[in-house]
């Protein structure tokens, strides 16, 4: 029998490195999970339902964890992957809008202006801008994750800020 390791979470608690450990993995990254899925989905609904189902598959098909980064990386991962299927599939093509007349309980009375222009932004670009600016990760560890070289990574966070200087300008 192999035995458990601990290892070391960022804020100094022990990780179990425990495939039964889906508990503490939800509540370690449910809100990282879900505000990836909303940048993608832009819709809370679907960033639910998508966060349930990265989950799923962990609770599926459960895993071991170098760490507590490796665990991150990875939910991070299948959750982006997972919205862009989400995206690309014939159901959501084929889905109505609301009528006009239909007030949208998730609407906000503010608007984001900077979350607007990033969730505008292409899949390419927000994927960067998202892991850069809102994970805190550094430009070679986005480019570890996503298998792109580092600079490519560098010039896709240059033109997301071309980009978003542009459109927030423009208003």
């Amino acid at each position: 029998m192999e035995a458990k390791k601990n290892i070391q979470r960022q804020d100094g608690g022990p990780v179990q490195n425990n495939p039964g450990d889906i508990a503490g993995i939800f509540s370690r990254h449910v809100k990282t999970v879900y505000r990836l899925c909303y940048s993608y989905l832009a819709s809370p609904h679907d960033a639910e339902d998508a966060t349930q189902a990265v989950f799923m598959k962990l609770v599926a098909k459960p895993r071991t964890f170098e760490d507590a980064e490796h665990e991150k990386a990875w939910l991070l991962v299948v959750a982006a992957n997972y919205c862009k299927d989400v995206l690309k599939s014939a159901e959501r093509a084929r889905a109505a809008e609301m009528p006009p007349d239909v007030a949208d309980p998730s609407a906000k009375s503010e608007p984001n202006d900077v979350l607007e222009a990033v969730l505008a932004l292409p899949p390419l670009y927000k994927d960067c801008v998202y892991l850069y600016y809102y994970e805190g990760y550094k430009a070679d560890e986005i480019a570890k994750m996503t298998e792109t070289p580092p600079s490519t990574i560098r010039n896709r966070l240059r033109d997301a800020r071309a980009l978003l200087k542009t459109a927030l300008e423009g208003e």
